[in-house]
């Protein structure tokens, strides 16, 4: 279950650069409504899979989806959804 993302001092600009990106933002709105794997997100926003597996790093790596690998038709897939609810920047 998603949950709150409680981002301090360092991880704020790891964070902030993740959710300004038009598409990344895009990607999490759609993974709000369900769990999809990288071809689905890149059919969906009409964009190559390779630039949506990059934002999709960008985005793990920030804290804010996480992934995991399904047996699909070819191969193995990878499956996006939401790590946080809610992300709250805290100023010390």
């Amino acid at each position: 279950m998603p949950k709150d993302l409680i981002v301090k001092d360092t991880d704020v600009s790891k964070v902030t650069k993740a959710i300004s990106s038009k598409t990344r933002w895009q990607i999490l709105k759609l993974l709000k409504k369900e769990a999809l794997d990288v071809s689905r997100i890149a059919e969906r926003l009409g964009q190559t899979e390779a630039n949506i597996s990059a934002q999709v790093k960008i985005m793990e790596q920030a804290g804010l989806i996480e992934t995991h690998y399904e047996p699909g038709v070819h191969g193995v897939r990878k499956v996006c959804r939401p790590a946080v609810e809610r992300i709250i920047l805290v100023i010390d």
